[in-house]
Order: structure tokens, then C-alpha cells, then sequence
């Protein structure tokens, strides 16, 4: 029952943005509370702290209503886009005035059938302070609405911001990656030149999946661990071309976290690390091993290999670095990275991001 009261709410009412509207309905309450308190201590007809508190709670909450998560529903209606739907247009404006006037009523009734009074009667006993009520709640709620649209802009702004730098550390990943595998393409050539055309081809392959990927997830703005691990597939056979039994690998990805977005490319410098400083040096190679779980504190990505390992952490590299630097990008401290090592035990990075709700 309550599975199918979830997913009704969620066709009318987005799941990404329930926590923006209670946020916002939160500090509606606040400073209801607030001008309660107020009218009640300052009233010159010393109104009940009780009618003050149910006046400012009913008018508060149904202008809120009408302008904040029943404008979400009518979202294709008034031309609201996402991530956010404050968009501001003729339409937009007609409405939320409309929705002010009917929430002030609605919830001045409220409060009218509470106190066994009628407000309307002030428009003829006195006008001047119901016109000064209701002229006070236009100018609150147009208030909140100018608040409410300025912090989504600059929400918004910041989100822009943090795609552009992410965007920017992934085109230096690229081509570091490119070089790397260039280099070793033109060792192959030197002594194994059918090896080195069938890598070649690999890298063709590569290459033509992961542009075909980044205009996918430019569009779609985002991109999944199902992405990130074909990818990793990807560049392990390639790299398997210039290694041959020397390099195995294991992907473990759970189909219950294959919806999970994270930024691309965020594991494959661990995988090169893994690689170059593990394996490589290694006479008879080892395994990598990628997986994706959940863990207490959050989604865990582990790389680990079975390579040479070393003692203290290495200082820290071009991948080292970009990882951390887009861990801290993407997720504003709520995310890290721990590392361990040993000579003769491997490598092991552990990442853990904040898990999303499906």
C-alpha cells in the first residue's frame, strides 16, 4: 500500500523533489511562526496566541501549497523545466498570483471556522485593516517566492559550475590515457608487430565507444557505474592485447547499483595505476579486480590488484590526483578515498560516494 502511494505521488510530484519542496515548506513554517508571535504580542485587539499561531499556519501553508508543489504538478502546464521548475514567464506570473489570492483564502476560512469569527466582515466594519492584511500577505509571499527563486537560480548556477569543472578534469583525463596507451602502442610495434595492429584495433574500438558515450551522457547529463564499467571493460581488453595472460581482471557490479551516476572516468586512473605500478613491474603479472557495493557509510568502489604493492602511499600523480580532485568536485566533501598498500600484497583503493535512492 504505501509502494503504491509512493509511486502515485512520484508521477505528479517528481522524487527529486521532495526534498527541495519540505525544505522550503520548512522554512515557511518557521516564519509563520514567527509572524504569530508577532501579530499575537503587538495585536491591538490582543488576538489568542492559538488563533494568532492557527491564522498564520492555514494562510502560510495554503499559499505555499498552491505556489510551490501544486505548481510542480502542473509543471508541462506552466512550461516548467527541470532540475529545478522556476521559470518565470506571463503565465507563470497569472498563476502564482491567482495561487496567492486562493491560498489567503483558503486559509483565512480555515482560520475563521477555527476562531468562530469571519475576517470578510472587516471589508465593511474595516476596510483599511483588511486591506492591510491582505496587502502585508501579498508582499510576504511574493517575499518568499523572490527568495525561493533566487537561492534555485544560484543552486543552479553552482550545478552549471561543477559540470563545467568536471567536464574540464575528464578532457585532461582523456588524453593522458591516450598518450599513455600511445606509448605503449609504439613499443609493440618494435616487437610484436601483429600484436601491435590488433591493439591498434582495440584502440579504434575504444576510442569509437567512448565518444559515442560522451555525446550520450552530454544529453542525458548523466552517466551511470553501467557506463563506467563498460568503459573499464573496454580499455582492460585493450590493455590485455599488449599484456596477454600477464593481466586478468574481474568486474563485479550488482544489477541493484547499475543506476548509480558517478563522473566519467572516475575509475579507470586507478585501473592505469593498477596497472602501471602493480603489474607492469611484475614478472608474472596479477589480476585487477573492480566491484561496486553497498556499505555502511554509503556506495563502496574498490580497486585492487595483486601486483608488486609498496610501502607508504605514492606521492601524488596526474590519476591519483584527478580522482580525488573530481570526488571532491562532484560530491562537496562527501565523498573519499582511502589507499593501502604493501610490498608483495597489492594495491587497494576504496571509494566512498553517497548512495542514491533508485
Amino acid at each position: 500500500m504505501t509502494s503504491d502511494a509512493t509511486s502515485g505521488l512520484s508521477r505528479w510530484l517528481p522524487r527529486d523533489t521532495w526534498l527541495a519542496v519540505f525544505k522550503r515548506a520548512c522554512i515557511v513554517w518557521v516564519v509563520a511562526l514567527l509572524i504569530s508571535l508577532f501579530q499575537w504580542s503587538v495585536g491591538q485587539h490582543n488576538p489568542s496566541l492559538d488563533n494568532s499561531l492557527v491564522y498564520s499556519y492555514a494562510i502560510s501553508t495554503s499559499i505555499w501549497f498552491f505556489t510551490d508543489p501544486l505548481r510542480i504538478v502542473l509543471r508541462s502546464w506552466l512550461g516548467l523545466v527541470q532540475p529545478h521548475f522556476w521559470v518565470f514567464s506571463g503565465r507563470v506570473a497569472a498563476y502564482m498570483l491567482v495561487g496567492i489570492v486562493a491560498g489567503y483564502a483558503l486559509g483565512t476560512s480555515v482560520g475563521d471556522a477555527y476562531s468562530g469569527r469571519s475576517t470578510w466582515e472587516l471589508i465593511t466594519l474595516s476596510p483599511q485593516r483588511f486591506w492591510g492584511f491582505w496587502l502585508s500577505s501579498l508582499a510576504v509571499s511574493f517575499g518568499f517566492l523572490f527568495y525561493f527563486y533566487q537561492r534555485e537560480k544560484s543552486l543552479e548556477l553552482q550545478r552549471q559550475a561543477t559540470e563545467a569543472r568536471l567536464k574540464l578534469l575528464e578532457s585532461q583525463l582523456e588524453p593522458h590515457m591516450l598518450f599513455n596507451t600511445l606509448a605503449n602502442l609504439r613499443a609493440l610495434i618494435g616487437t610484436d608487430p601483429q600484436r601491435a595492429v590488433a591493439m591498434l584495433d582495440r584502440l579504434n574500438d575504444f576510442l569509437r565507444a567512448t565518444l559515442k558515450a560522451s555525446r550520450v551522457d552530454a544529453s542525458a547529463g548523466q552517466h551511470t557505474l553501467t557506463d563506467e564499467f563498460a568503459r573499464l571493460r573496454d580499455y582492460l581488453e585493450l590493455m590485455a592485447v599488449r599484456m596477454g595472460p600477464r593481466l586478468r581482471y574481474t568486474l563485479d557490479l550488482p544489477a541493484d547499483l547499475s543506476h548509480q551516476s558517478v563522473p566519467p572516468l572516475l575509475l579507470q586512473p586507478l585501473v592505469e595505476n593498477c596497472i602501471r605500478h602493480g603489474l607492469e613491474p611484475s614478472r608474472e603479472g596479477g589480476e585487477i579486480r573492480v566491484s561496486a557495493r553497498r556499505g555502511a557509510s554509503g556506495l563502496e568502489l574498490e580497486v585492487s590488484d595483486t601486483g608488486v604493492g609498496c610501502e607508504p602511499e605514492p606521492a601524488a600523480g596526474f590519476g591519483m590526483s584527478q580522482v580525488r580532485e573530481r570526488l571532491a568536485t562532484a560530491f562537496a566533501g562527501q565523498a573519499r578515498m582511502q589507499w593501502h598498500s604493501q610490498p608483495g600484497g597489492g594495491t587497494r583503493a576504496l571509494l566512498t560516494l553517497p548512495l542514491q535512492a533508485p
